[in-house]
């Protein structure tokens, strides 16, 4: 499983807007603030295209259903994490 350059491009870009519309469907505050939620989006992506690889096959790249899924189980880990004034 070999990520390209292209691949990775796209990846980080469709990240970007994947964190932003995860962050829309789980309000709330969050500890890092936009700027994690918006790494997060696009850790996300790179999770939902391992995932759509592994079950999908070797040229998966994250569709925006399972890049929001990864986006928000990575955002919803965080937030258990590192919860402010717990």
């Amino acid at each position: 499983m070999d990520f390209g350059a292209h691949s990775i491009i796209w990846t980080i870009l469709v990240g970007l807007v994947i964190g932003a519309i995860a962050k829309l469907l789980m309000p709330g505050r969050d500890p890092g603030g936009c700027i994690i939620t918006i790494l997060l989006g696009i850790a996300g992506a790179f999770v939902g295209t391992w995932i759509g690889r592994v079950f999908a096959g070797e040229n998966y790249v994250a569709g925006w259903i399972m890049s929001v899924v990864g986006a928000m189980i990575l955002l919803l880990l965080y937030r258990f994490l590192f919860k402010r004034g717990a």
